[in-house]
């Protein structure tokens, strides 16, 4: 479990970067697996999902996850839909209080958000295709939809990091014909392949925003013990892989 510096210091907000450790998953998704769209049991995925609704302090019925797609879909939570089973969405965002708003990520960037002046709250699923679609910035935009005078923090959880984001020329190509300022978030690491930043470029996406931004720096791919890493288990060769989540909550 790891935790925001900056949000730890708000008594009306929880949050928590859960790694995988803890949790009943077997094999492959050894630990806490939390990814309803692996191939886990799904009783199981349900037990660490209620572990974890435990840990935060929550009704697991209120711990709402989204169906994932790298898209650029925002989706605020209130009364109308607050127990909806599906949001298909990479962002929530809430006013409402003891709603556990969760993300799972294996190696994406996973970001939780929060307005102090309003009390509103967010998480986000950044993947690069997300990220580049315009998934922060259109987060945002909700976040002024419900009150435009906002003083918006954001943290950045654990994440593939650049020394294990090799790409090659295609990506890099794909990122420079956006915009050739683009370019700093990748270095080269021989003719063929280049290094991407990926938590750079979510990060600074959120300053261009002026948004305030802490970092739980920790690299998903490298550390095995702690984290579930989509990229990691490609080169293994395994089936499939689990996720981890992060959730934030308003306290009520």
């Amino acid at each position: 479990m790891f935790y925001s510096k900056k949000f730890k210091k708000f008594k009306n907000v929880n949050h928590c970067f859960f790694s995988r450790k803890g949790g009943f998953s077997k094999g492959i998704y050894y630990g806490l697996n939390c990814g309803k769209g692996s191939r886990d049991n799904k009783k199981t995925i349900n037990k660490n999902l209620y572990l974890v609704s435990k840990k935060m302090k929550l009704n697991q019925n209120k711990l709402l996850l989204m169906r994932q797609t790298h898209s650029n879909k925002v989706i605020i939570i209130n009364k109308k839909n607050k127990k909806s089973k599906k949001f298909i969405s990479d962002a929530l965002v809430t006013k409402m209080k003891d709603f556990g708003l969760g993300v799972v990520t294996a190696d994406c960037v996973p970001i939780i958000l929060y307005d102090i002046k309003n009390q509103i709250i967010g998480c986000i699923h950044a993947g690069w295709k997300g990220a580049s679609a315009g998934i922060i910035e259109n987060t945002i935009k909700k976040f002024k939809k419900l009150n435009s005078n906002n003083k918006i923090i954001a943290s950045i959880g654990p994440c593939i990091g650049k020394k294990s984001y090799e790409v090659d020329l295609n990506f890099y190509k794909k990122f420079i014909l956006k915009s050739k300022k683009n370019a700093i978030y990748f270095s080269k690491k021989n003719m063929n392949k280049r290094l991407f930043n990926l938590r750079k470029y979510v990060n600074d996406k959120l300053i261009k925003l002026n948004v305030k931004v802490d970092h739980v720096n920790h690299d998903t791919f490298r550390e095995d013990n702690r984290f579930f890493s989509y990229r990691r288990s490609q080169k293994l060769n395994e089936k499939d892989y689990g996720r981890c989540i992060s959730v934030i909550s308003l306290v009520g």
